[in-house]
């Protein structure tokens, strides 16, 4: 039989039976050709996974949760007051909040970062700005970044929400700010829960740029923390634990993510 006398769900089978075994192939070629002893000795080394707790939970993790936090809280705050600028009908607060978010969506995390950590201190010889110390500084720094994201999140959420939900308002005789605050905004949160949630494990990952600050021992994050100890023990065992940790975190938040946005999907 030739293919082309297959029926379309049997072209599917026979396409779909290939990719399968081209796959097992692939993995049975790692398994079978990789050094799984120099990967264990260099990777997963139990003894010195071991040396690295209860810190890596203790300091680093503890950390690495604050700062995303700060940073989120900091991000969200000033990404729905920009998004409230996009919309507004006046002129100049539309202009600043377009090229608020052109420039830090076109900006690496690691350039802000940079700017926070010597710029300011240049620019400011003796002013203690952001404060808060490190943690200030790290919040300052991802929420500038987080809230170029977030304001075209709040700005598509807030339009999403039905014109008749403002008008219905207003008739009642409630305030365009008012109808904003007490209708429009908390339908938007509803909706763009999903997106807020995938900016968190953004700003997750985005943390590990702290090192660029100067931290000290106690104000290290997970990946500081896993480079520093994976060069005083010669050995790469710390980053492969701290890559766990942070996976500890992020797939949950994934898992979290399409739950709600399946449910958002169920209730449209």
């Amino acid at each position: 039989m030739t293919t082309a006398t297959l029926t379309r769900r049997q072209r599917r089978r026979v396409t779909l039976a290939g990719q399968y075994t081209l796959f097992v192939i692939a993995i049975a070629f790692i398994a079978l050709t990789a050094d799984w002893a120099a990967l264990r000795l260099n990777f997963a080394r139990s003894e010195v996974a071991r040396d690295l707790f209860p810190e890596i939970i203790t300091t680093a993790l503890k950390n690495t949760v604050i700062y995303t936090l700060t940073g989120f809280g900091f991000g969200a705050a000033l990404g729905l007051l920009l998004a409230l600028m996009r919309l507004s009908s006046v002129p100049p607060y539309r202009w600043f909040a377009k090229v608020y978010v052109e420039i830090f969506r076109g900006l690496p995390a690691l350039i802000i970062f940079i700017f926070i950590g010597t710029g300011i201190p240049l620019a400011f010889p003796g002013a203690k700005f952001p404060p808060g110390g490190t943690t200030g500084k790290v919040a300052f720094a991802l929420g500038l970044v987080a809230a170029a994201y977030m304001a075209e999140t709040f700005r598509a959420g807030i339009q999403a929400v039905p014109k008749g939900q403002v008008e219905a308002a207003r008739s009642l005789g409630m305030s365009s700010t008012r109808a904003m605050r007490s209708i429009v905004i908390p339908q938007a949160f509803r909706i763009i829960i999903p997106p807020l949630t995938n900016e968190l494990v953004l700003l997750f990952k985005d943390s590990s740029l702290v090192f660029l600050l100067g931290v000290q021992l106690q104000e290290k994050e997970l990946a500081k923390f896993g480079r520093d100890m994976a060069g005083s023990k010669a050995n790469a065992t710390p980053l492969l634990v701290a890559a766990l940790c942070y996976l500890l975190i992020t797939i949950p938040l994934g898992f979290l993510v399409r739950r709600l946005e399946a449910r958002n999907a169920k209730s449209r």
